[in-house]
């Protein structure tokens, strides 16, 4: 199986940083797609970025130009580097992995605020 810990979050200012970092342990080489998802109160989880294996991405139009994911396969670490941030950034971040058979693995979350 595989497990996911996640790292980072916190307060920010609108207009700041912040990077989040998610490491995985287990059947690592099971691993296809990892990224980051996000739910902000009262809303649906979304999809905030995601790389697979082969390096292809895939982000939210929301956060398009503003976040960066860098995934390090070697170490099995996903991280994601957001800049400008807004205050609809406001969420918890749940890092997630996808294994080649399908399983989907869920980290616990972290919470992200953006306020000044």
């Amino acid at each position: 199986q595989v497990q996911l810990v996640e790292s980072g979050g916190g307060l920010a200012q609108p207009g700041g940083s912040m990077r989040l970092s998610c490491a995985a342990s287990g059947r690592i080489s099971s691993i296809n797609v990892m990224g980051w998802y996000r739910q902000a109160p009262g809303k649906q989880r979304e999809l905030v970025a995601v790389k697979t294996r082969g390096g292809s991405t895939n982000y939210s139009d929301s956060v398009k130009g503003r976040f960066t994911i860098f995934r390090n396969i070697g170490v099995n670490t996903v991280d994601l580097q957001m800049n400008s941030l807004k205050p609809e950034d406001t969420a918890v971040y749940y890092c997630k992995a996808e294994t080649y058979l399908g399983l989907h693995i869920w980290g616990k979350g972290t919470p992200v605020t953006v306020s000044s």
